[in-house]
């Protein structure tokens, strides 16, 4: 499929939200209509040549699921699948919110455990994004004094997020729409 996969961890339905935002702004002809990871498969992931992938942080830094207690499941439920998967070639943005003040010791650490699974598996990853206006004190998602993706907090800066959703795309758009014309190219 030619068009930007997007697949989303949730509970409470934020993640999904934000999402379906990102989806609108890239639009219909180049994003497709972002998924739960909860109810799709690796091969659902694989036909995309590029993807948006979003997750909250919960826990003690975690990636959602069964075991911190989603009852619907999420990624940490959809891992086992990944296990031996190849995504070289691939492009790959990672979103994850969290709460800065309350847990701003580990805020936004799921999405580091996003950027270090998919670039294990040969994706190139895009979208990192600058720390500057955040107020936390640490963060495994932090390399280089860069968020491996957009980080976001809806409870304490909301109302930088539309903001910082649409500088995002605009910065990662270029390279989704050349890993869709690569693919566009090769068929």
């Amino acid at each position: 499929m030619n068009q930007v996969g997007i697949f989303f961890g949730t509970d409470t339905g934020t993640t999904r939200l934000i999402g379906k935002k990102l989806a609108k702004l890239l639009g219909d002809d180049i994003a497709s209509k972002p998924l739960n990871i909860n109810r799709v498969t690796l091969d659902d992931l694989m036909q995309y040549p590029a993807l948006i992938i979003g997750t909250a942080t919960y826990g003690e830094g975690q990636l959602p699921g069964t075991e911190t207690n989603i009852r619907s499941g999420s990624w940490l439920d959809f891992l086992p699948q990944l296990e031996g998967a190849d995504f070289t070639g691939k492009t790959v943005a990672i979103y994850g919110l969290g709460n800065q003040v309350k847990y701003g010791e580990r805020y936004c650490d799921a999405m580091f455990e996003l950027y270090s699974l998919f670039k294990g598996l040969g994706a190139t990853i895009i979208g990192s994004w600058d720390t500057e206006g955040y107020i936390y004190s640490q963060s495994r998602a932090v390399i280089d004094d860069r968020f491996v993706g957009l980080a976001l907090d809806n409870k304490n800066q909301g109302l930088e997020t539309e903001k910082r959703m649409a500088g995002w795309i605009e910065q990662i758009k270029p390279e989704l729409l050349a890993a869709l014309a690569q693919t566009e190219a090769v068929a």
